[in-house]
């Protein structure tokens, strides 16, 4: 067991870009319990730091940090409730575990700093230009509801502690993250129910994005499945939050419930990455989103995707992309 965290541990560094700013120590799930251990009858228990827990503990290295101990770096501020927040001593975090409030701080940390981090992997910053490379604050403790939320007129993100707590999961923080890189990109999008659902399902789509460019894959429960821990609370096995890999098409399938009705987006996401692979999907998808409008269509939408695949990649990649589109009668 030593031996598997350790190597998770350096697998946990390795997979981000070269870290700036302080570094300190710390403990996450990596993404989460479900996933790691591949065990669907795992449950919150109220937060009880059960023995199944222990093996997907996994220590990282969290970069970017501004040197003062607490979880401030530069894409990420925790704001948590006063007196119990985490401290690092010596470039060492705790090894804290679920059942303290600063576990879930730890994570939204990790998590929204390795997303930045994916992103600048696939050249934003560098060959691309930056994408939602500003430090945003993150509410932990602050809500108490089953449900998380990013507000763009604060630029914030709040994770919510009802049923399992949401910062726990790394795919709830990404997909949140995911509406900040958007607005990042065009201020306030999502203004109708075509481009929120777009919102909703980018977010799903960079979670399980940059949780397999982190964790790596093939994975113990399947990849397509969106935040498997959480769900735990309101789904049957196998859980899921959503799924990226539905047969939903438009405009038949159109319920008027963004989230319902983003899994026709992020299905068509989902075979742009199935067809080019994580690295060039992901940075097209990102990459046309400059040019999406705040109230976009999905039909709009498709189109400038196109465009930037031809752009970046050439008739084949262009070619791939529409079918993706084509299929669930977006094109």
């Amino acid at each position: 067991m030593r031996y598997f965290l350790a190597l998770t541990a350096a697998i946990a560094t390795i997979g981000a870009a070269s870290p700036s700013g302080t570094t300190a120590t710390a403990t996450v799930f990596y993404p989460n319990p479900v996933q790691q251990l591949g065990d669907q009858n795992l449950t919150d228990a109220k937060d009880a730091d059960l023995p199944a827990f222990a093996p997907a503990y996994t220590g990282v290295t969290l970069t970017d940090l501004d040197g003062s101990g607490t979880l401030t770096g530069r894409y990420v501020r925790v704001k948590s409730t006063t007196g119990k927040a985490a401290q690092a001593v010596g470039g060492a975090f705790p090894a804290y575990h679920r059942d303290a409030d600063q576990f879930e701080q730890v994570m939204g940390y990790y998590w929204v700093t390795t997303a930045q981090r994916y992103l600048q992997s696939l050249g934003f910053g560098s060959r691309f230009r930056p994408v939602n490379q500003r430090q945003i604050e993150l509410r932990i403790d602050q809500y108490g509801g089953d449900n998380s939320f990013f507000r763009d007129d604060k630029a914030n993100i709040t994770l919510g502690k009802g049923g399992v707590d949401d910062a726990e999961d790394a795919e709830v923080i990404v997909h949140e993250y995911g509406h900040s890189v958007q607005d990042g990109q065009v201020t306030g999008f999502g203004t109708n129910l075509e481009s929120g659902s777009i919102g909703e399902a980018f977010g799903d789509y960079l979670a399980v994005a940059v949780s397999s460019w982190a964790t790596g894959v093939p994975t113990r429960t399947d990849e397509a499945c969106v935040a498997d821990w959480d769900s735990t609370s309101y789904s049957a096995a196998p859980h899921c939050l959503r799924r990226l890999d539905g047969t939903k098409h438009y405009p038949e399938d159109v319920v008027g419930e963004v989230h319902a009705d983003g899994e026709i987006w992020s299905r068509a996401l989902w075979d742009i990455r199935t067809a080019l692979g994580d690295t060039k999907a992901t940075t097209l998808i990102v990459e046309a989103q400059f040019g999406f409008a705040k109230d976009t269509s999905f039909r709009a939408a498709a189109q400038q995707t196109v465009a930037t695949a031809q752009s970046l990649y050439g008739n084949a990649a262009a070619t791939a992309v529409t079918k993706a589109f084509t299929d669930r009668g977006l094109l």
